[in-house]
Parts: structure tokens; C-alpha cells; sequence
């Protein structure tokens, strides 16, 4: 049996959520070693190097330029996993790219459209593997869900029904209610799983959007209410309330002439009732493998890549028509032209 090849990490951004990610990395020290931390909070680099060394790991340096670390590892690096503020993923995934690396990307993938087209274009030109790591589109759920729309079983797509829920407007004050460095409220933080699974599902662009959004005395929006239309004519409604009691829970629904999907935005779930029976009844499907595990699985070739950016286009084109739309009191926008 052949060696797994180890993948040559470099964490760009090393706070809560990153260490999230690191505790199922250090399950997989046959394929994975870190490298370098790119973190400029004295803070939460401790509490990387707690976890590195609670773990029985020697913790890895830390540079916090990026520029100068590309610089000073690059040749000792496959591949960084971002894990940093919204604003930073356009420029942090375009150097990675160019000094090339295969770049696991959080989401949401950028901060609008033409920041999309422009990711686009410099992975294009590098050629390197560029994966959104969002765990909807990640997860065998949606993955099968998908399989299942394309394939027609549902018959004709009708409509899809989406809603999101979390105390979110608790967490607005740091750089997550700050709109430049986050881009929008809860509709494109936690939200954003919604947008991106509810795109992965639809397979195609939006035509048409309208939308409000109340700020509830926020710099950024807490509640949203949005209604769209498909290219090929499917309706599509999304609800998303950041205000309300202490939980974080979402369902999402695609109606057939045939049948019915539910799953949700991280695909922690997925049912199926077809013509005739009684209820919705759950779908088998693979064990997930994780956001790095599933990229490794991308980059050695063994799947295709479930969240390419051309995925992340979509849902930043969705959402630039959404910020156009709220801004005119919900007045429908041409998604076209975003």
C-alpha cells in the first residue's frame, strides 16, 4: 500500500473558528502537518499554541504578514486554509493562488460579485485548486440532493423554500457588525449558508430579486425577507431572523410536480417524500468527510470539487441584488447585471 502524500499547511488566520477546523486536522496527521500560522492577535495565537501543545503538538511559527510569509515558506507549503474576516478573502486567496498554493477558502467565499470574477480569473491563471469551504455544499446531503434535482427526481422543480433562525444580533460587536469588514449582517454570516446552499441546490443563476432588510439599530442587517425567481422560472423565498431566542437552526425546501427534498444550509439532514406517501423519510448517503478532508479528497482527484467558485459567484451575485433591492425598499432588481 502506497504512503498517503502529507499536505503542506499554512493557516491563515489562526482565531475561534480556525481552531474548530485544527481539531479535526490533528485526526489526520498521515495526510496533514501545519506548517506556519498566519495570525496577527497576540491572543488568539496563544490559544492556538494551547491547543497545538494540549494536543500533544509542537506548535508551528507564526508570521502574521502574509506577504512575508509566502515569501519565507512558500517552498515549503502545498496548500493554506483561510480562516479570516470577510473583507480579507479576495487578496489573501489571490497572493496563496499566485505563490502557488491550492487554497481551502471560508466562506463566504468574497465580499461581492466582482470580487467573485476576479478570484476567478487568478485561479484560472495559476491553476491552482481553489475550494469554498462551506459545509453545505460540502456534505454529502446536498451533494446527494443535487444528484437527486438533476437527475429529475422530483419531476419539474417548482419553487424552493428557505428559513434561517439565531440570536444572532448578541454577536455584532466586533468586526462581524462592522459592514466593511464583514460585508453584511446575519443574512451574510450565518445566513450565508442559507445563500450558498439554496444556489448549490438551484444549479443555476438568479433572473430576478426583491428584498428587505431591517437593521433592527445595527450597522448591519438582523432580519431579511427575500423573494426571487430562477432563470428557468422556479420561485425562490428566503427568511432570515438574527433576533430571535438563543439557537441557530435553518430548513430548506425544493418542491416537485413529483416530490419534495428538505435538508438544511450545512446539510445536517436530508428527506425525501415522493407522490403517494405520508410523510418525508430520510435519505441514505455517505459519511461526511469534513472541510479538509474533502478538500484533500479534491485535491488527490478522488471527487470533484463540491463548492468551486463558480458556486460562490452565484451566491455573491444573489446577494449584491439583495444589498440593490433592500436599498430600494424592496423594489425587484435584475440579478443579469450583478
Amino acid at each position: 500500500m502506497s504512503t498517503p502524500e502529507v499536505v503542506r499547511v499554512a493557516m491563515i488566520g489562526c482565531g475561534g473558528f480556525a481552531r474548530h477546523h485544527l481539531r479535526a486536522m490533528f485526526r489526520q496527521q498521515d495526510t496533514t502537518r501545519v506548517i506556519v500560522g498566519c495570525e496577527p492577535s497576540a491572543e488568539q495565537w496563544a490559544q492556538t499554541v494551547a491547543l497545538f501543545e494540549d494536543s500533544g503538538l509542537e506548535p508551528p511559527p507564526n508570521q502574521p504578514d502574509l506577504d512575508r510569509l509566502l515569501a519565507d515558506y512558500g517552498d515549503q507549503l502545498d496548500a493554506a486554509f483561510i480562516i479570516t474576516p470577510h473583507v480579507f478573502h479576495h487578496d489573501q486567496a489571490c497572493a496563496c493562488l499566485t505563490a502557488g498554493l491550492d487554497v481551502l477558502l471560508e466562506k463566504p467565499m468574497v465580499m461581492n460579485a466582482a470580487e467573485a470574477r476576479s478570484l476567478i480569473d487568478v485561479r484560472d491563471r495559476a491553476g491552482k485548486l481553489l475550494v469554498v469551504a462551506f459545509p453545505g455544499s460540502l456534505s454529502p446531503q446536498v451533494r446527494t440532493a443535487v444528484r437527486m434535482l438533476r437527475a429529475g427526481d422530483l419531476g419539474e422543480v417548482l419553487s424552493i423554500s428557505a428559513v434561517v433562525w439565531q440570536n444572532w444580533d448578541d454577536f455584532t460587536d466586533f468586526w462581524r457588525g462592522d459592514p466593511a469588514m464583514s460585508g453584511g449582517g446575519f443574512m451574510f454570516d450565518t445566513g450565508a449558508h442559507v445563500l450558498n446552499t439554496v444556489a448549490d441546490l438551484a444549479g443555476e443563476d438568479f433572473a430576478e430579486v426583491a428584498a428587505w432588510q431591517d437593521h433592527r439599530d445595527k450597522k448591519v442587517d438582523i432580519l431579511s425577507a427575500i423573494m426571487a425567481r430562477l432563470e428557468s422560472g422556479v420561485m425562490v423565498t428566503i427568511h432570515g431572523c438574527g433576533a430571535t431566542i438563543r439557537t441557530c437552526a435553518s430548513d430548506i425546501r425544493v418542491f416537485g410536480t413529483e416530490g419534495i427534498i428538505r435538508t438544511g444550509m450545512w446539510g445536517e439532514c436530508l428527506e425525501w417524500q415522493r407522490d403517494g406517501e405520508p410523510a418525508l423519510e430520510p435519505v441514505p448517503v455517505p459519511e461526511s468527510l469534513g472541510a479538509w478532508q474533502q478538500f484533500l479528497a479534491v485535491r488527490a482527484g478522488k471527487i470533484a470539487n463540491p463548492c468551486p467558485p463558480q458556486v460562490g459567484l452565484r451566491m455573491a451575485r444573489l446577494w449584491d441584488a439583495i444589498k440593490a433591492s433592500a436599498a430600494q425598499n424592496g423594489n425587484p432588481v435584475s440579478a443579469r447585471t450583478m
